[in-house]
C-alpha cells in the first residue's frame, strides 16, 4: 500500500512539474487571447488592424476581396493604418467632442478614461496582423503525421511534450516551408543555426527533413534551456537566440518572462520576438482543444517508412528505376535532397538515409540499391561545373551564356540576393553527365568586358573530394604529380583539402 502511494505521489509530482514547466502568467493573457483569435477566427484572407503594444486593442477586422494581389492588399492595409493613425493623433491632441464614427470606434477600443498621451503613443503603434485560421487548421491535420515522431524525440531528450506544438507557430507543420529570410523546413532553421546540427549545402539541406530537423530542434531547445534556466526564456530564445535572451535577462535584472515582454526594448527584440512565447501558448491552447475551435478533424496518419543508407554515390534515376517507383515519389519523401540531385547534376550522396513509404514501394530499398549496376555506382560525387565571375558580370549575363536561368544559379549556389555577387567568386553551374563521368569540371575565365562574347580561356579543373591525395588525382587524370603541383602553385603538395579547386592543365 505504501509503495502504491509512493508511486502515485511521484506520478502526481511529475505531472505537476510538467504542468508548471510551461507557465501561462495571467499578465500575458490579453496577448494569448489575441493570438488565439489570430489562429482560429480570421483566415489568411483577413487580418486585424490593432495596437502593437496592447494586443487587447483591436480596431478593425480587414477582409480582402477575392483576387486581390499582394501589392493591392498592402495598399489597403496602409490606407487603413493611416486612417487609424490620424484618428489616434486627433484623440491624442485632446479631441473629445464631435467625434467621427471612426474616432468614436477607436476611443471605444481603449479602456474608459484613457489619457491623450496614450492615444498619441498609440498612433505610432498601429499594426496589421494577418489571420492564420486556415493554415492552423491545415497544420492540425498535417501534425498527425509528425507528432508521434516529435513526441518520441522530446521524450528521449526529457523535454516537455508541450513543445510538440512549436511547428504550428513556425510553419503550420509544413516540412517544405521557406521564409523570406531563408529560414526553412518544419522547424524554420536559419542556415547558420542549422549548420550546428545538420548538413546544409548545395546538395543536401536537412532542414527540409522532418526527422533530422526534429532531432536538431530538440537539441537546440535543450541547449536554450540549459543556457537560460526556464522554458519561457528557452522558447523565446528559439526566435531571438540564447544570447539575445541572456542579454534581455541581464538588462532587466530578471528572468521573469512577463517583465521582459512588457519592458525590454533591446536590439533585435521586436514584435515577433516579444510575442513568440504568447503565440506559442496560444498554439498550445488551440492544439490541445482543437475540436472546440475547429470541430472534428481527421489528422493525417503517420507513415511507415522503408529506409536504407547508401553505400555509394548513385544517380537518383538509377535508384528510381531499380526501386520501380516514380522519381517524383522518391523526391517527395526525401525532401532534403536538392534540385541538383533530381536534375542529374549530382548523385545521391554516400551515407544518405533514403526513405520510401512501405506500402508504396514494390521493391525494398536495400534490394533496389543492390540491383543498381556497378557502372552506376561511384566512389565520388559528380564534380562541380564552375564559372569564375569576372568584374562587371551579373547573374543574368552568366545565365544567358550557359543557357540557364538566374533562379537556377541562385538555387545551386545558395544565393538569396541576385545582386550580391563579386568578381573572383566561383559559381556552380548546371553540369552534364558527360562532364561528371570524367571527374572534370570546367571553369570559364572571361576577361572584363567580354560578357556575352563567348570568348576567353577555359581551364579544366577538379574539385577535391574527401580522401583524395594529390598523387591519386594526378594518376586519375594521367598527369605527373610534379606538373599538378606546379600548375596550382603548391609548395606543400600534401596540404590539400576537400572543396579546393585544382587546375588540371597549364593556362600557358
Amino acid at each position: 500500500m505504501l509503495r502504491i502511494a509512493l508511486v502515485l505521489w511521484l506520478s502526481l509530482g511529475a505531472a505537476a512539474a510538467s504542468a508548471s514547466a510551461i507557465p501561462r502568467p495571467p499578465g500575458l493573457e490579453p496577448a494569448v487571447q489575441f493570438w488565439t483569435r489570430v489562429y482560429t477566427e480570421v483566415s489568411t484572407g483577413q487580418g486585424y488592424i490593432h495596437d502593437a503594444v496592447n494586443l487587447a486593442v483591436v480596431y478593425q477586422t480587414l477582409t480582402f476581396s477575392p483576387g486581390l494581389s499582394p501589392a493591392q492588399q498592402n495598399r489597403e492595409i496602409e490606407a487603413a493604418q493611416k486612417q487609424y493613425q490620424a484618428a489616434l493623433s486627433r484623440l491624442g491632441a485632446g479631441k473629445r467632442e464631435g467625434l467621427s464614427a471612426l474616432e468614436a470606434s477607436v476611443r471605444k477600443a481603449w479602456p474608459p478614461g484613457t489619457d491623450p498621451r496614450t492615444f498619441l503613443r498609440a498612433a505610432d503603434n498601429v499594426r496589421f496582423q494577418r489571420g492564420q485560421a486556415d493554415r492552423f487548421r491545415e497544420g492540425l491535420v498535417r501534425a498527425g503525421q509528425w507528432k508521434p515522431h516529435i513526441r518520441s524525440i522530446l521524450t528521449r531528450h526529457e523535454l516537455p511534450l508541450e513543445l510538440d506544438v512549436l511547428p504550428h507557430v513556425e510553419s503550420s507543420f509544413n516540412p517544405g516551408a521557406y521564409s523570406k529570410v531563408a529560414a526553412a523546413g518544419m522547424w524554420q532553421f536559419m542556415p547558420a543555426t542549422a549548420q550546428r546540427y545538420m548538413l546544409v549545402d548545395a546538395i543536401v539541406d536537412q532542414r527540409m527533413d522532418p526527422y533530422v530537423s526534429t532531432e536538431a530542434a530538440a537539441r537546440l531547445l535543450q541547449q536554450n534551456y540549459q543556457a537560460t534556466g526556464s522554458w519561457p526564456l528557452a522558447i523565446t530564445a528559439y526566435n531571438i537566440g540564447a544570447g539575445g535572451m541572456l542579454r534581455a535577462t541581464r538588462a532587466m535584472a530578471t528572468t521573469d518572462i512577463e517583465t521582459i515582454i512588457r519592458d525590454y526594448s533591446g536590439t533585435g527584440f521586436g514584435f515577433a520576438s516579444r510575442n513568440f512565447y504568447t503565440s506559442f501558448l496560444a498554439a498550445l491552447e488551440v492544439d490541445r482543444n482543437a475540436a472546440r475551435y475547429f470541430g472534428k478533424l481527421e489528422p493525417a496518419a503517420p507513415l511507415s517508412y522503408d529506409t536504407v543508407v547508401t553505400a555509394d554515390y548513385v544517380p537518383a534515376t538509377e535508384l528510381a528505376r531499380a526501386a520501380k517507383v516514380d522519381l517524383e515519389l522518391l523526391r517527395r519523401h526525401n525532401p532534403s535532397l536538392l534540385e541538383p540531385v533530381w536534375s542529374g547534376e549530382k548523385h545521391i550522396p554516400r551515407g544518405f538515409q533514403l526513405r520510401i513509404p512501405r506500402d508504396l514501394r514494390p521493391v525494398s530499398l536495400s534490394k533496389a540499391l543492390a540491383a543498381i549496376p556497378a557502372g552506376a555506382r561511384f566512389n565520388h560525387q559528380q564534380p562541380d561545373v564552375l564559372h569564375r565571375i569576372a568584374s562587371g558580370e551579373s547573374l543574368s549575363t552568366i545565365a544567358r551564356r550557359y543557357n540557364t536561368s538566374v533562379a537556377t544559379l541562385m538555387s545551386l549556389n545558395g544565393i538569396r540576393d541576385a545582386h550580391r555577387i563579386r568578381a573572383g567568386q566561383n559559381l556552380r553551374l548546371p553540369g552534364t553527365r558527360a562532364t561528371s563521368t570524367t571527374g572534370i569540371a570546367r571553369v570559364a575565365s572571361f576577361a572584363p568586358g567580354s560578357a556575352g562574347s563567348g570568348k576567353g580561356r577555359s581551364a579544366e579543373i577538379y574539385v577535391i573530394q574527401k580522401g583524395d591525395s594529390l598523387w591519386q588525382i594526378a594518376r586519375r587524370f594521367k598527369v605527373s604529380h610534379q606538373e599538378l603541383a606546379a600548375w596550382n602553385d603548391l609548395t606543400h603538395s600534401h596540404k590539400i583539402k576537400p572543396g579546393q579547386v585544382l587546375r588540371l592543365a597549364s593556362l600557358d
